[in-house]
């Protein structure tokens, strides 16, 4: 999940406001993301494989993908 091009950057973006839109309570949906990507910032220190994205986008992301694919997680 590496992000250099334009693209990917409006892709994030374009999730963020997926995700924004989803919640009925953008307040609650913003403190989830951000204590997910707290989490994950301290469970993944030994982790370097990508430092290029930032917790905060990995959550928004895994966010996103477990609201609108829930099959993924009943797997």
């Amino acid at each position: 999940m590496k992000f250099k091009n334009h693209n990917n950057l409006n892709n994030i973006i374009y999730k963020t406001e997926e995700l924004l839109e989803i919640s009925s309570n953008r307040y609650y949906i913003t403190t989830q993301v951000a204590n997910r990507a707290k989490r994950r910032k301290y469970e993944d220190v030994d982790i370097v494989d990508d430092q290029l994205v930032k917790p905060i986008i990995r959550a928004i992301l895994e966010m996103v993908d477990e609201i609108t694919q829930p099959e993924i997680i009943a797997d």
